[in-house]
């Protein structure tokens, strides 16, 4: 959920008060069509941004769902704002399909969903999501499981390696895994700039191609790994397609390679395009299915110079779209979408470790 913020505060008893404009914003809202009575799902609700502009521009209801229950206080205030419009699930958008008929609807007219870190996380150090502020090395999105703690403090050489190259494409993985495992043995590594630190002297200190530090790609790698963000962002998608109605519209906001090449699979492979039909493909006499999502447009939009230059963080952001035809769902399992075509590092993170 990558969004910008105007203004942050956090008050002596915790709560927020946050004004975030969400990234593409305008192209969002034009590519769900959105109509007065219909039923909306903003699987990352984060600050409410989405929400805020779905609920502002037409007269309908909006089930929004977040893991991260310190987003309460923001989605209570909007939820009085907008009385009796917007139902706030704390869960994760992958089950939306299962909880959307507990908020009282049956089907959706359009789900978004805004992928990764939001500001709001990035800001409070004490989530550990920031390699420039230190705080305890935790990056979980929601309250439970295991932290990038766990991950650097108990996974074997070869399993951060791993972790490293399929979510964070470090090419220079196996020596920041190495670098992590040596330095462990002298002090758990617990807090966000001693790791940072590790790996900058993994690799000389020195910047990354592009100006980035030289930890972005390890603590974009753990944050993905700790929060199972590709295999959710599945489950998220064939949720979608299970609670769209026909002529219903998916719109998706991406923020780094994996997750769009992702995207880009799933929409083509349910389009019926069937992206580099290859030796990676079931043969030709495979059962077909009827296509479940019309592509809007041809490959992703991008945001334009403005945008960028009032929110750096817009940058890399990636949006697809797609909307819903009469066909079934396609199986949850199927094969085609969680493999066919899809790059070996997505494979290799989607498979697991062990």
């Amino acid at each position: 959920m990558q969004t910008m913020a105007r203004k942050s505060r956090r008050g002596a008893a915790g709560d927020i008060d946050a004004l975030h404009t969400p990234v593409m914003a305008n192209e969002v809202l034009e590519a769900l069509a959105i109509q007065d009575g219909g039923v909306y799902v903003d699987g990352t609700f984060g600050a409410g941004g989405y929400s805020r502009m779905m609920l502002s521009a037409v007269q309908c209801s909006v089930v929004a769902f977040d893991r991260d229950p310190s987003v309460a206080p923001l989605a209570e205030a909007l939820a009085s704002e907008f009385q009796g419009r917007l139902r706030i699930i704390n869960a994760r958008f992958g089950d939306m399909a299962e909880m959307l008929p507990k908020a009282g609807f049956e089907a959706a007219d359009g789900v978004t969903l805004d992928l990764g870190v939001s500001s709001m996380q990035l800001d409070q150090e004490d989530r550990g999501f920031s390699f420039q502020k230190d705080g305890p090395l935790d990056m979980r999105m929601g309250s439970s499981g295991p932290t990038a703690a766990d991950a650097v403090n108990n996974l074997s050489t070869d399993e951060l390696a791993a972790v490293l190259f399929s979510y964070g494409e470090e090419r220079r993985s196996r020596a920041i895994a190495r670098a992590i495992v040596a330095a462990r043995v002298e002090a758990p590594v617990t807090r966000t700039l001693q790791l940072a630190r590790i790996v900058a002297a993994a690799l000389g200190g020195g910047a990354a191609a592009g100006g980035r530090h030289p930890a972005t790609r390890t603590f974009q790698a753990l944050r993905i790994y700790v929060n199972d963000e590709l295999r959710e962002l599945v489950r998220g998608l064939q949720a979608a397609e299970q609670i769209l109605k026909p002529l219903g519209r998916l719109a998706v906001v991406s923020f780094h390679s994996l997750e769009d090449r992702l995207i880009k699979q799933f929409f083509s492979a349910r389009s019926g395009m069937r992206p580099g039909a290859s030796r990676h493909l079931p043969p030709d006499n495979a059962i077909q299915r009827a296509p479940s999502f019309k592509m809007l447009w041809t490959g992703a939009r991008k945001p334009d110079a403005a945008e960028i230059a009032a929110n750096p963080r817009a940058r890399s952001a990636h949006l697809r779209a797609v909307e819903r035809t009469a066909a079934s769902a396609w199986p949850a399992n199927d094969a085609i979408t969680m493999q066919g075509a899809m790059p070996a590092s997505i494979a290799i993170a989607l498979g697991g470790l062990g």
